[in-house]
């Protein structure tokens, strides 16, 4: 997996956040982005499924998706909590 050029940051979320294994992460964000399995690696499929999705990626097309944005995005799409996303929503919040 190619980290934000393709699908591997977000399998990568799930095997720190919910402790799965690389198959069973897999299958959950090709779940959760309505594709199969082996569309995860593919970088023309998952740019434009990022940009579809606000989840970033290398060159983005609009500047929102970026950063904590993109964070929020894919906490919210992964069903996961992030951290930092945590905190940035409790600094928002005052």
């Amino acid at each position: 997996m190619g980290g934000v050029r393709t699908a591997g940051d977000l399998v990568a979320w799930m095997q720190l956040t919910n402790k799965m294994k690389i198959d069973r992460a897999k299958d959950y964000v090709a779940n959760k982005l309505n594709l199969k399995k082996a569309d995860l690696t593919d970088e023309t499929i998952m740019a434009k499924v990022r940009n579809k999705y606000g989840i970033g990626s290398v060159i983005p097309e609009h500047v929102e998706y970026t950063g904590m944005a993109a964070k929020c995005k894919i906490a919210e799409l992964l069903d996961i909590s992030i951290n930092s996303v945590n905190l940035y929503k409790k600094h928002l919040n005052g």
